[in-house]
């Protein structure tokens, strides 16, 4: 095996589920989604040498773009059914907008600490009260608003490492 071979291979290995359960939940077509992965790995492993920050951000977010590439030019090609006719442009680039910041916000939250984790989740995610994730998580309200305020700043730096936009 090659070099190149060994890159793209580790690629696959490290990503390639993750990559393609994104590209899946954003298309639901499997095999389009194998297309759009391999396509994803191909521009990723030529632009190696020359990216900067985390590759898993830069696979998303190139995956992306292939999507809403391949959303664009399914628009111009003249429409199938009625029902495409229904839909908004925009729709399309917004769900996989969507789906690339769930999958990234995820990422980052699995790099907090467990504690940090929780009482986001607990804040921001379940919608609970400082009181009611007090309660929750069995610690006390001080302790949720500033374990909140160091895990805020902490996601700040993991997004930031990450290279994603706020």
């Amino acid at each position: 095996m090659s070099l190149d071979e060994d890159v793209v291979a580790a690629i696959y290995r490290d990503h390639g589920p993750a990559l393609r359960r994104f590209v899946l939940s954003a298309c639901r077509d499997p095999q389009l989604a194998d297309d759009v992965v391999q396509e994803t790995v191909l521009r990723v492993w030529q632009q190696a040498p020359h990216i900067t920050g985390s590759l898993r951000s830069y696979l998303f977010r190139t995956a992306r773009n292939i999507m809403i590439d391949n959303y664009r030019k399914a628009q111009r090609r003249p429409r199938e059914t009625a029902d495409r006719d229904l839909a908004d442009p925009a729709d399309g680039e917004e769900r996989v907008d969507e789906l690339l910041n769930r999958v990234l916000m995820e990422e980052a939250l699995l790099r907090l600490s467990a504690e940090h984790r929780e009482v986001l989740v607990a804040l921001h995610y379940r919608r609970f009260t400082v009181q009611e994730a007090s309660v929750s998580l069995n610690i006390p309200s001080g302790t949720v608003k500033s374990r909140a305020f160091y895990a805020v700043r902490a996601l700040r730096t993991i997004l930031d490492e990450m290279g994603v936009q706020r």
